[in-house]
């Protein structure tokens, strides 16, 4: 499904969607092209509060969804020309996890809009550019966010695995991969005997 896309140009959103977009360039790359350019852009809905609760202590802060996405990073195109390289291009957005959908729908809305403004300046307002997502897990809960239309309906949407709403700590993010690896281990052993 996801070399039906052929996309010309990967996003990731920062952290989340930097490892996962990576792999994904290697899995899409065909032989004797060229490698898939890779652009970054920071969102974060995630915010540390701090620790209210006695079973948390160790880490000291804990990481809770916010209500407003912030943005810490957006697109440098100095080594590929410019905004203009989004114009009539297909592109693939990367994120680790669909959860409340908020920064999925803030990211497309943001680029829609540089793409609509560069668009306009240069005279090529009839080219179309085609925004498509990828993540790893879906979150199958209400989501607070909405996508474009046709972006669902179209398959323009990809998720490697749709799961419960449960927290997902990916191993790129663990800061002790060997307590990592036993707590996954741990909860895969309690959801096997519930």
């Amino acid at each position: 499904m996801l070399a039906n896309l052929q996309p010309q140009l990967l996003i990731a959103i920062g952290g989340g969607g930097y490892v996962p977009a990576r792999i994904l360039r290697s899995f899409l790359k065909q032989p004797g092209s060229p490698n898939i350019p890779i652009q970054a852009i920071g969102l974060s809905l995630y915010e540390e509060l701090p620790v209210t609760h006695a079973a948390n202590a160790t880490t000291g802060v804990v990481d809770q969804i916010g209500t407003k996405v912030t943005r810490t990073q957006w697109l440098d195109f100095s080594s590929l020309g410019g905004m203009e390289n989004l114009v009539g291009k297909r592109i693939l957005i990367v994120d680790e996890v669909d959860d409340t959908r908020t920064t999925l729908e803030y990211a497309i809305k943001e680029l829609q809009k540089d793409v609509e403004e560069v668009s306009k300046r240069l005279g090529r307002e009839g080219e179309k550019t085609e925004f498509s997502i990828f993540v790893l897990h879906n979150k199958d809960k209400p989501k607070k966010g909405t996508l474009p239309p046709g972006t669902i309906d179209e398959s323009r949407y990809i998720a490697a695995r749709t799961v419960g709403d449960i927290w997902i700590c990916y191993p790129w993010e663990a800061t002790d991969i060997d307590e990592h690896d036993r707590l996954a281990h741990e909860q895969k052993n309690q959801a096997a005997s519930a």
